[in-house]
């Protein structure tokens, strides 16, 4: 399908631009959002006489965008989560997550801006983009972690869960026999030892 362009669209084109594209992008996103117009005799005539008005409204509403965007732009939102030993969270955070997380901090950004191909799903940190204008977009970052103190770690640049599995490492060493049976500890196995010594 031919579709003239209301909007600038990613990967697509600008304003005014007749592209064609599938039957279904068109009715299913295109169309219904007011991003684009069929492209026939009579769309073209409607989009000529508005364009300049089209034109003028879509640099207001950049010039907004705009604005919001050095508000927003390089935060970092931190979402304490519970999570498994190794990271894995309980549960997936998600668009709704972002939004409710940038609201709390004072910024209205509408669902449809955040740009996240798939949820999250383990802790650590991301970058999200945030488009809040077919030509205004910004990188926010997301710190996620289990505590307070590990979302700081993180922002610290320090990897949790290596940090973590070195601690393990370094810790307690369990005293190991060789000839044991397998699952009996030190301790056991020597008291079996002394007893086969005194009969």
């Amino acid at each position: 399908m031919d579709i003239i362009l209301l909007e600038r669209v990613e990967k697509l084109g600008n304003i005014g631009d007749v592209v064609k594209v599938k039957d279904g992008f068109a009715r299913n996103f295109l169309l219904p959002n007011k991003k684009a117009l069929r492209s026939n005799e009579a769309n073209r005539k409607v989009f000529e006489k508005n364009r300049e008005k089209i034109v003028a409204d879509n640099a207001v509403k950049r010039t907004e965008a705009e604005v919001e965007a050095k508000t927003i732009d390089g935060i970092t939102l931190t979402l304490i989560r519970q999570s498994s030993n190794t990271g894995q969270l309980y549960g997936s955070v998600a668009v709704r997550d972002l939004i409710d997380g940038l609201e709390a901090e004072g910024h209205k950004v509408p669902k449809s801006a955040i740009v996240l191909n798939k949820p999250i799903k383990a802790i650590g940190l991301y970058e999200v983009k945030v488009s809040l204008h077919p030509e205004v977009a910004v990188t926010i970052k997301v710190n996620i972690a289990r505590s307070p103190e590990e979302a700081k770690m993180q922002a610290d640049g320090v990897n949790v869960m290596e940090a973590m599995f070195e601690k393990d490492e370094a810790g307690f060493v369990e005293d190991y026999d060789p000839n044991a049976e397998p699952g009996a500890t030190a301790e056991v196995s020597n008291t079996s030892d002394e007893a086969t010594a005194e009969a």
